[in-house]
């Protein structure tokens, strides 16, 4: 590193993060990536970890692998704890860290909406912890269900619930659907499957609501007929690990319930001090710059930026769009040139529902099914990095498809399972280091 060059620190190693570090490597200036993890994490597939398709090394890759080329840049694991704007300066675990330029790409978190009993006792998705934690609470219902009795608590055991019906729980309903129906009933000959039961939650009148209408009826038939229970205007108002509660009055009795209701900033953004639009988000102009800051570049799902009235949404095409700008951006800041505004070009959307069924829309085209199905396969493994990720994701989804074996039926050992199977009340859900 030049101690004469300017110093541009990006914050968040995801897709934003990432796509900004790569856009500075022929950049004179010497770049600092921090992240309080050592990896990239492909989330879009974070679901199928926790129903048991993957494992999370097939949607992971080490930071300093993927960068060990860029002469330019140094990686620092460590949590950015508060950003100090008027002094240029990161208080991080590691230390503190100055910048001449700073692009956050902190990523998203679950958003609760303030319901402490589901926060408390649901499942979220947004880390590999959470999505091993379900899987392993999956399988484990099952394990229970088999020794259980009491036909009430072996219902309960055997109810899944996600809420939300976005591309998150529309993709987790279909695949948990598939792994009990295809999978475990060869597993768990001794259940009977009309026990089971996958209750997709939805407050509003449609899923993926950023898709066209058609495409919303066509996924509520396709989870339908995978054996999902898609319920529409149920909105949860609390969970006690034992029964979901809806506004409604209505009791569910369920051991689990997967949130996947909505998303917001991660808690970093808070701390910057800004004007704020919805989900915690930080109003940003259209340059990406922080009001009040031009040296400080926000991006991703911590950005709030209007287009037409709307937000841009909290997706990975508009987080790399975004950081490939502002890096673009903070070059021409250095070089005291104009800075140019963001302009998002919509690549279209894809959500599959499980095997053999998808929806998508690009442009103006819209389809599902097989088609769909195979366009989603393909933009997914594009999209991983590095080819050994790419071939494991791929033997694993063929070998599920023509076997109809999932490759990661393992329940990892934690204390919760130690107390269950001394038959001991099970601690608090997050001292046990899971949920459920």
């Amino acid at each position: 590193m030049d101690p004469g060059r300017p110093r541009i620190v990006v914050v968040g190693a995801g897709f934003g993060g990432l796509r900004a570090a790569r856009a500075l490597a022929r950049a004179p200036v010497d770049v600092t990536l921090l992240d309080r993890r050592n990896y990239h994490l492909f989330q879009p597939l974070l679901y199928q970890v926790a129903t048991a398709g993957l494992s999370p090394e097939d949607i992971a890759r080490p930071v300093r692998a993927i960068l060990r080329r860029q002469r330019n840049l140094r990686f620092r694991l460590a949590e950015v704890r508060h950003v100090d704007l008027s002094a240029r300066r990161l208080e991080t675990s590691a230390g503190a860290v100055g910048y001449d330029v700073l692009i956050l790409a902190v990523g998203g978190a679950t958003h609760w909406f303030g319901l402490e009993s589901v926060e408390r006792h649901a499942f979220g998705l947004k880390s590999i912890e959470e999505a091993v934690a379900l899987r392993n609470h999956v399988l484990r219902m099952f394990e229970m269900g088999v020794q259980e009795p009491d036909p009430d608590r072996r219902r309960a055991m055997l109810t899944f619930v996600i809420a939300g019906g976005g591309p998150t729980g529309v993709e987790s309903a279909g695949a948990l659907s598939e792994l009990i129906r295809l999978v475990l009933r060869k597993d768990y000959r001794e259940l009977d499957l009309v026990e089971v039961r996958v209750v997709l939650l939805e407050a509003s009148d449609r899923l993926l609501a950023p898709m066209p209408e058609r495409l919303q009826r066509v996924t509520a038939e396709i989870l339908w007929r995978k054996h999902v229970e898609v319920r529409f205007g149920a909105k949860v108002v609390e969970y006690d690990g034992e029964r979901v509660v809806l506004q409604s009055g209505e009791m569910i009795p369920a051991r689990t319930l997967l949130w996947a209701a909505g998303a917001r900033a991660a808690p970093l953004a808070q701390d910057l001090g800004a004007a704020q639009g919805g989900g915690g988000r930080v109003v940003v102009r259209p340059t990406l710059q922080l009001p009040d800051h031009d040296e400080v570049f926000v991006v991703g799902d911590a950005a709030w930026l209007e287009v037409d009235g709307a937000p841009l949404p909290m997706l990975a095409p508009v987080a790399r769009q975004q950081a490939a700008q502002a890096a673009a951006n903070a070059l021409r800041l250095l070089r005291g040139e104009a800075l140019r505004p963001f302009r998002y070009r919509d690549p279209g959307s894809l959500a599959t529902i499980g095997r053999n069924a998808a929806v998508a829309r690009i442009g103006r085209l819209q389809f599902s099914g097989f088609v769909a199905w195979v366009a989603w396969l393909l933009v997914h493994i594009v999209n991983l990095i590095g080819f050994r990720n790419r071939l494991l994701v791929l033997i694993n989804w063929a070998w599920d498809y023509l076997f109809y074996e999932r490759a990661v039926r393992l329940i990892h050992a934690s204390r919760e399972m130690d107390h269950a199977l001394a038959g001991e009340a099970v601690p608090d859900a997050q001292q046990a280091g899971g949920k459920g």
